[in-house]
């Protein structure tokens, strides 16, 4: 059985939310926002603001929208 260690982000924290569906954007674009843990218009994840996360943001602007977390989100 594996053990799991559980990461505790002590940085900035970004709020990321999908604004816009992704039924007709390209596979690598609904994979991103899968990898950022959104799926549904509405949905929202609070991500560390780490140079991967944001480069994930860049390939979908289109699709989310990214606003800094507040202390009572993070």
């Amino acid at each position: 059985m594996a053990t799991y260690k559980t990461v505790v982000h002590t940085g900035p924290m970004i709020v990321v939310t999908q604004v816009k569906s992704c039924t007709h954007a390209k596979p690598k674009s609904r994979g991103t926002l899968r990898a950022l843990g959104l799926g549904r218009i509405g949905q929202s994840n609070v991500l560390p603001d780490r140079p991967e996360i944001r480069g994930m943001i860049a390939r979908v602007p289109h699709l989310v929208e990214v606003a800094p977390a507040t202390s009572k989100e993070s």
